[in-house]
C-alpha cells in the first residue's frame, strides 16, 4: 500500500459526555468511508469499535480503540474514546497524542458534565476541535441553545457552520451556510443526497447565521475582520481557510448538526475532519528534553528525522502478548529495529507493529511521523515512555495522571490464586494508570484504587473472564487524604541506636507547613548550610519523608499538599547512615504532623441531575441531606436541571436512590472536582471506623 502524504494525514479522536453519541458516530464514519459493510448498533452490541464483552454488555465505551479510514485522499487515524467519567485516562492518553477532536453533542441535554472535562483535558494539549451536535431528531434538541452553551459553559468562539431544517422527528435536512446549499436525504442510510438551493423560507435566518458566523470568525481572523467591518463581501475559499486558520490556531471552532443514530450529517463531519482538522505539518514540534545536556529539543514531524515517538497506552492481546500502542512523532521505524527507551535508559527491541482496526491488527513493515501504531515486543516500556532514535536521544514529556478516588480491598478466593491474583493486577497496573494497588500489612489484604465503582467493577469483572480468577471484594471505599493546618518550625526527628557494635545515629530538625495551592502535592526544600548533614544523606531525609507520607498519624491515608524544609540537623562519621537518616525523617514527620494539626480531606463530586420538574424538589431534597451545595438551578426543554458539590463519600449507592424517588425518569452524572476538608463529626466517624477495623493511628 502507497505511503499517504503527511499533509493528507488527519490523527483525530471523538470526545464526549457518556450516551452522547461517540461510538455511532464512529460507526457510520466506518461505513461511510468503506471500512465496515453493516452499521452495527449501541443497543445491539455489535459496533465495531466497542469490542470488550463489558462494553456490548453495558452499551458504553470503556476502553479507547483505534483504527484507519480514507476519506476523500485523506488517511484518518481514528481513535474513540470513553464517555464515562471513571474511564477519563483514556480520554487524556489520547488527546496527549492526537492532532485535532470531534467533540460530539446531545441535541437534547447540550453542554454536559463530562463535555467540560474532556474540552478542558483538549485545552491542556492544545487540540484543535470541531463541534458536531448530534441527536437533533430526539425530544427537546435545540440546536442553538446548544451553541449558546457552548459559549458560556465551554468559552468556546465557536458558530454554526450548518443548520438543520426542523428538529425531533420533523428533522428533514441540512443547510449549509457556507455555500448556501441545502442537503436533503433521500434514504434511510443516508447515501442518496439531494443537493438544492437553499428553500426560500430559510433564506434570512440562512443570512442572520452566516452574519453571525462572520462576526464570530472575525475574532479569530484579521483578514475576516477586515472584511467583516468593511462590510465587503467575503467568498467561500477565504471563509473555509480562515476556519482552518482559526481551528488550528484553537481560536475557533465550527459547528455542525445532524443525527448519526438515523444516518444524517455524518459525510459533512468527515468533510470538516479533513477541511480544517490539522496534519502533523500543521502543528508545532513536540518538544522534549536532551537526557544528556537536560535541554530543550525539538522533532519536527519529518520521516528522514531521527525517529521519536511516546507509548501512549498497553493492552494486552491472548495472541501476541502485549500491544504497545505509539504515536510516532518523526523519523522512520522498521520491524526488528533496536531503539532507546529514553524514560528507563535501556534499548528495546521491536519485533512486530500492527496497525489497530479497533481489536484486529494488521501487519505492517514500516512506519514513519505522522503514524499511530501498535509495537510488538518491547520489555520495559510503561503508557508514557519515550522511544528515540539510540543516537539522538530524546525524553518527551509525560501525559497527566489523574488521582484515584475510590478504594476497595480484594483477595483471591483460594490460597492457590494468590501469585496468580498478583501477576493479573500486574497486567491491569501496566495497561491503566489511573488504578493503584496497594498492600495493608495490617489487615493482610490488597487494596486497588480507582477513579470510580465502574471502574473496579470492570477490573474485577475482566479478572474473571479473561483470567479466570475469582475474588473477594470489600465495599467501595473513599479515597480520602491527610494534610496539615498551619505551619511548624523546629520540629526534631532523631534515630540513635546502639547494640554493642557499630550503631545508628541520624538528627534532622524540620519545618513543615500547608501549600497555599490545593492538589500541588508533597515539596521537600533543602536548606542545609555549613555541612551540618552530608550531601549523601539529604536524598536519605527526603526519602524518609516519602515513606512517612504514605500513611498518615490520623488514620494511615496518605499526607499530600505539604511543603517539608529540611533546616538542621547533624551526623556522627561512625554511626550514621542512609537507613538512620530515613528513619529519623519519619519521626520527625510524625512529630510535625501532630503539631501542625493533621486533618482530612474527602473527593468532592461535581453533580448534574436533570429530572422533571415534578420530582426536583424531592432530588433536590435528597442532595441536601447528602451534604450537598447546590451550586445552580435551571431548564433543559422541559426538564430541570440542577447542579451541585458533593462529597463523593454520600454519593454510593445514588442510582439506586434518584430512580426510586423519580420513578426512573431523573438522571444524574458526577465528575471529580476536588478535596476539601472533612467536618470534625465525620473525621471522627472514619477514625472510629479505621481504627475498628484494624488501622493503627
Amino acid at each position: 500500500m502507497a505511503k499517504t502524504p503527511l499533509i493528507d494525514y488527519r490523527n483525530i479522536g471523538i470526545i464526549a459526555h457518556i450516551d452522547a453519541g461517540k461510538t455511532t458516530t464512529t460507526e457510520r464514519i466506518l461505513y461511510y468511508t468503506g471500512v465496515i459493510h453493516k452499521m452495527g448498533n449501541i443497543d445491539d452490541g455489535n459496533t465495531a469499535m466497542d469490542w470488550m464483552e463489558q462494553e456490548q454488555e453495558r452499551g458504553i465505551t470503556i476502553t479507547s480503540a483505534s483504527t484507519v479510514c480514507f476519506w476523500k485522499g485523506k488517511q484518518i487515524n481514528l481513535i474513540d474514546t470513553p464517555g464515562h467519567v471513571d474511564f477519563t485516562m483514556e480520554v487524556e492518553r489520547s488527546l496527549k497524542v492526537l492532532d485535532g477532536a470531534v467533540v460530539v453533542l446531545c441535541g437534547t441535554s447540550g453542554v454536559q458534565p463530562q463535555t467540560e472535562t474532556v474540552w478542558r483535558q483538549a485545552d491542556r494539549y492544545s487540540v484543535p476541535r470541531i463541534l458536531f451536535v448530534n441527536k437533533l431528531d430526539r425530544l427537546g434538541a435545540n440546536f442553538e441553545r446548544v451553541i449558546d452553551e457552548s459559549h458560556e459553559r465551554l468559552g468556546a468562539n465557536s458558530a454554526a457552520i450548518q443548520l438543520p431544517d426542523g428538529h425531533e422527528d420533523q428533522f428533514h435536512g441540512i443547510i449549509d451556510i457556507i455555500e448556501e446549499k441545502y442537503y436533503v436525504y433521500k434514504d434511510d442510510a443516508g447515501e442518496d443526497i439531494d443537493t438544492l438551493p437553499v428553500p426560500e423560507k430559510f433564506k434570512a435566518k440562512v443570512a442572520e447565521m452566516r452574519h453571525k458566523l462572520l462576526e464570530r470568525l472575525s475574532d479569530a481572523d484579521d483578514m475576516i475582520m477586515e472584511r467583516f467591518l468593511e462590510e465587503k463581501p467575503v467568498t467561500v475559499e477565504e471563509i473555509k481557510s480562515a476556519i482552518r486558520r482559526g481551528v488550528i490556531a484553537c481560536t475557533f471552532v465550527p459547528v455542525l448538526c445532524g443525527t448519526a443514530l438515523r444516518n444524517k450529517g455524518v459525510q459533512f463531519v468527515l468533510d470538516a475532519v479533513t477541511e480544517y482538522l490539522p496534519s502533523p505539518l500543521d502543528i508545532p514540534p513536540v518538544k522534549g528534553i536532551n537526557p544528556s545536556s537536560k535541554e530543550e529539543e525539538l522533532r519536527a514531524p519529518d520521516p528522514a528525522a531521527p525517529f521519536s515517538g511516546l507509548v501512549f497506552k498497553i493492552a494486552t492481546d491472548p495472541y501476541v502478548g502485549k500491544l504497545f500502542y505509539t504515536r510516532i512523532y518523526s523519523g522512520t521505524v522498521n520491524s526488528g529495529d533496536s531503539v532507546w527507551n529514553a524514560s528507563e535508559g535501556c534499548k528495546e527491541r521491536i519485533s512486530k507493529m500492527v496497525l489497530m482496526h479497533a481489536n484486529r491488527q494488521e501487519i505492517v513493515p514500516s512506519v514513519s511521523a505522522g503514524d499511530i501504531i501498535a509495537l510488538v515486543g518491547l520489555k520495559d516500556s510503561k503508557t508514557g515512555t519515550s522511544l528515540c532514535d539510540q543516537t539522538k536521544k530524546i525524553l518527551l514529556e509525560n501525559m497527566r495522571i489523574p488521582e484515584p478516588v475510590v478504594s476497595m480491598s480484594i483477595e483471591p478466593k483460594t490460597k492457590a490464586d494468590s501469585d496468580r491474583m498478583g501477576m493479573v493486577l500486574k497486567k491491569f497496573l501496566d495497561e491503566d494508570p489511573s488504578l493503584r494497588c496497594t498492600y495493608n500489612h495490617e489487615t493482610a489484604q490488597s487494596i486497588i484504587s480507582g477513579m470510580g465503582e465502574l471502574h473496579l467493577e470492570i477490573i474485577i469483572d475482566r479478572m474473571k473472564r479473561e483470567f479466570n480468577l475469582e475474588t473477594s471484594v470489600g465495599r467501595p471505599e473513599v479515597a480520602y487524604k491527610e494534610t496539615v493546618q498551619r505551619k511548624v518550625t523546629g520540629v526534631v526527628g532523631k534515630h540513635i541506636a546502639q547494640s554493642g557494635g557499630r550503631g545508628q545515629y541520624g538528627h534532622c530538625v524540620i519545618d513543615i507547613e500547608p501549600q497555599e495551592v490545593r492538589g500541588t502535592g508533597y515539596q521537600f526544600v533543602d536548606m542545609i548550610k555549613g555541612g551540618a548533614i552530608p550531601r549523601e544523606f539529604i536524598k536519605c531525609v527526603d526519602e524518609g519523608l516519602r515513606m512517612g507520607l504514605t500513611s498518615g498519624i490520623l488514620a494511615g491515608y496518605p499526607v499530600v499538599d505539604i511543603k517539608v524544609t529540611l533546616v538542621d540537623g547533624s551526623y556522627h562519621d561512625v554511626d550514621s547512615n542512609e537507613l538512620a537518616f530515613q528513619l529519623a525523617a519519619k519521626n520527625a514527620l510524625k512529630d510535625a504532623l501532630a503539631k501542625a494539626g493533621s486533618i482530612f480531606l474527602e473527593p468532592i463530586m461535581d453533580i448534574e441531575v436533570v429530572a422533571p420538574e415534578e420530582y426536583m424538589s424531592s432530588a433536590i431534597g435528597d442532595l441536601n441531606q447528602r451534604r450537598a451545595k447546590i451550586l445552580s438551578l435551571g431548564q433543559r426543554g422541559h426538564l430541570k436541571v440542577t447542579r451541585c458539590e458533593v462529597p463523593l463519600s454520600e454519593m454510593f449507592n445514588y442510582v439506586n436512590a434518584l430512580r426510586s424517588l423519580s420513578q426512573g425518569r431523573a438522571t444524574y452524572t458526577m465528575e471529580p472536582k476536588f478535596y476539601d476538608v472533612v467536618p470534625k463529626f465525620i473525621a471522627d466517624k472514619i477514625i472510629g471506623e479505621r481504627t475498628a477495623s484494624g488501622h493503627k493511628r
